[in-house]
């Protein structure tokens, strides 16, 4: 061809994590640690099939008899099963829609999409900061981006005040993303007085919440991370919701997930759902199902579900540990309180606080990898180098520029 058509692409703008996860990989240094990428490791440094995850896919592999399609919204028991995990009793079950995705970020996409359909060019709110692809996500739905005050990275602390005064201000209609639980990238929560108080906030704004819940059961506990999700649903007159498997379930590559809409009628429930499954139709069509159904497995096996509930709070308590070595290990060696916010701190990650060439510094001196930003996944810590991991945080404040 004369004129290429591809080589009139623009160069991608690099993936940070991606980027990091590279750089990890040709590392030749055998005392080299992975805080960046999100995945849940055991204290040998592997990310195990659970338990009840692995006696449920037998189960599945020996039984099922096809493979066909489930269509655009998947498997219905799923839907429900996984809706009202995440919902409890907190709204009438007729209200909400619910189709399974690929994934969280399948359904964080289907979800943009449907508010963009209802409400073309809406303006999301985001915390600042927030995860990495949420923006570019919604942006590419055709949906518009601003942000709202949420983290004190001086104090590792929740700038409360700052964020309801940004939600007061923003215009009737907009969109209001929240983390549910376990904030990514910072681990600072809400207290349910909090969710109260941003649910009242919505419903005088005239606002939507956009709730994006990835980490269920990763925080306080597994009924403690839903509460302030389920409260504002209880209080406001709609909302969405971004459903992920992949950490609590640890089905990272099945890409499990759900798009949940609660309606303010039922009426409304239908025709988000029916939208909802348009959406998938025209761009992925079928969502994969092996994970999802081996996630229903779980949930409506009453033994299954509790052995996950088991192993799910073993992961919590350990990452809950983690952060109070960690913690207790900068005090120690800082003779000072300033990290002790990683200990209040809850889910995988929180952000340490340090300048990128600090981090830049500690990767190249001492085989660390974390994010630029110094966020660390809290479950990549292996428990005997916690020592080495905090020297090397203290050590870059001094000798990195």
């Amino acid at each position: 061809m004369s004129n290429p058509v591809f080589s009139n692409l623009p160069a991608p703008k690099p993936d940070a994590i991606l980027a990091l996860m590279g750089k990890f990989r040709a590392d030749e240094r055998s005392e080299k640690i992975d805080l960046g990428v999100g995945v849940y490791r055991d204290a040998e440094g592997a990310t195990p099939v659970m338990r009840s995850v692995k006696a449920a896919q037998e189960k599945l592999v020996s039984q099922e008899a096809s493979k066909t399609y489930v269509g655009p919204t998947g498997d219905q028991e799923f839907n429900a099963l996984l809706a009202d995990l995440a919902l409890g009793n907190s709204v009438a079950k007729e209200r909400v829609a619910s189709m399974q995705t690929p994934g969280g970020s399948g359904a964080l996409r289907v979800l943009f999409e449907l508010v963009n359909e209802a409400k073309p060019g809406a303006t999301v709110w985001v915390s600042d900061p927030t995860w990495a692809n949420h923006i570019p996500m919604l942006n590419a739905a055709g949906l518009t981006s601003k942000t709202y005050p949420y983290f004190d990275a001086a104090s590792g602390t929740v700038k409360f005040d700052e964020m309801l005064a940004a939600l007061k201000a923003c215009p009737a209609g907009d969109v209001v993303l929240l983390h549910a639980c376990c904030h990514n990238p910072t681990g600072a929560n809400l207290t349910l007085d909090q969710w109260k108080q941003v649910a009242d906030v919505l419903i005088e704004g005239d606002l939507l919440p956009f709730f994006d819940m990835a980490y269920q059961g990763f925080g306080d506990g597994f009924e403690e991370d839903a509460a302030g999700m389920q409260l504002v649903a209880s209080m406001v007159p709609e909302c969405v919701i971004a459903l992920s498997c992949s950490k609590n379930f640890a089905v990272y590559r099945d890409r499990v997930g759900a798009a949940v809409v609660v309606g303010a009628s039922e009426e409304d429930a239908k025709l988000a759902m029916g939208q909802m499954g348009s959406i998938a139709r025209r761009s992925y069509s079928m969502p994969p199902n092996h994970g999802a159904a081996v996630v229903k497995g779980v949930l409506r096996d009453a033994a299954l579900k509790a052995d996950w509930i088991e192993e799910l709070e073993s992961m919590r308590l350990n990452m809950l540990n983690l952060r109070t070595a960690l913690a207790n290990e900068l005090r120690r060696l800082s003779n000072s309180d300033r990290f002790d916010f990683l200990a209040k701190h809850r889910g995988m990650f929180s952000r340490v606080g340090l300048t990128s060439a600090q981090v830049d510094w500690i990767r190249e001196e001492r085989a660390i990898y974390m994010v630029g930003d110094s966020r660390i996944n809290i479950a990549g810590l292996p428990a005997d180098r916690i020592e080495y991991v905090a020297s090397a945080i203290i050590d870059s404040l001094a000798n990195a520029d």
